[in-house]
């Protein structure tokens, strides 16, 4: 985990405490502003009534907002200027005309990481092209491993944090579940006692059940939706990659047949 992805997490739990305290449980949202029995005057104050989970259900889901905006800021630098189909189809011309200086020169152009794997591929390929001590063979597995080795160096970049995107839809639900056993435990309670029900209790009991699984919910809902966008991104980025990989190495082997 670096430094950004535990600050992030940090900065999330913290500010679920603080909009917990600042903006929830507060007079404002209770009649007579008793924060503690008085009934909710608004849905701050109802979910203020979830209890002591709510804060961590409102810090993952603080958490999966970071991490998407994080994620759609890489990935928008990663994929460089235009359109990576343009961008290779143009790479595919250059190539078919041998103009690889001005493929390379496209290369430094369009950027990004597409744009880094064909530029490792192409600065292969023009190396190989002089080279007078490798057989055809040896030239196509060099290209080859430059390839691979430039494409593995982008892909932890571009699959950064996901893993914590991944996290938080699973516990998301299962801490909303944990914020529902306690109110459920409450309102339980609250009928178990003798005489007639307290009914106070009992409502605030299924408020924080009610209120968690919400919670829970909506924090596992986003970070599916989200990590399930992203990961579709960076497969088609894997894909261009491959693609132009595969055209290089295809074109050196007709030109140095």
């Amino acid at each position: 985990m670096g430094f950004f992805a535990a600050g992030a997490i940090l900065f999330a739990i913290a500010m679920g405490f603080v909009l917990y305290y600042t903006l929830l449980k507060v007079p404002l949202n209770f009649e007579g502003g008793d924060v503690e029995k008085g009934h909710p005057k608004n849905i701050l104050g109802i979910v203020s009534r979830g209890g002591m989970i709510v804060p961590i259900l409102i810090a993952v889901n603080i958490m999966v907002i970071t991490f998407f905006l994080e994620r759609l800021i890489t990935l928008a630098n990663a994929s460089g200027k235009g359109n990576a189909t343009s961008f290779i189809r143009r790479v595919r011309e250059l190539l078919a005309a041998h103009r690889i200086d001005d493929a390379i020169a496209a290369c430094d152009q369009q950027k990004g990481s597409l744009a880094n794997v064909v530029r490792a591929g192409l600065g292969r390929y023009k190396f190989a092209a002089n080279d007078k001590d490798l057989t055809r063979d040896e030239k196509v597995i060099s290209i080859q491993k430059e390839l691979e080795e430039a494409t593995g160096l982008e892909l932890p970049m571009l699959s950064k944090n996901l893993v914590i995107i991944s996290t938080c839809s699973s516990i998301g639900v299962l801490i909303g579940l944990i914020g529902t056993v306690f109110g459920m435990i409450k309102a339980f309670a609250a009928l178990a006692n003798a005489g007639a029900p307290d009914t106070a209790a009992l409502a605030t009991g299924i408020s924080e059940a009610l209120v968690n699984t919400a919670f829970g919910i909506i924090a596992s809902t986003l970070a599916v939706i989200i990590y399930n966008y992203f990961s579709s991104r960076i497969d088609s980025m894997t894909y261009s990659m491959d693609e132009a990989g595969y055209t290089i190495v295809s074109d050196f082997q007709t030109h140095h047949a």
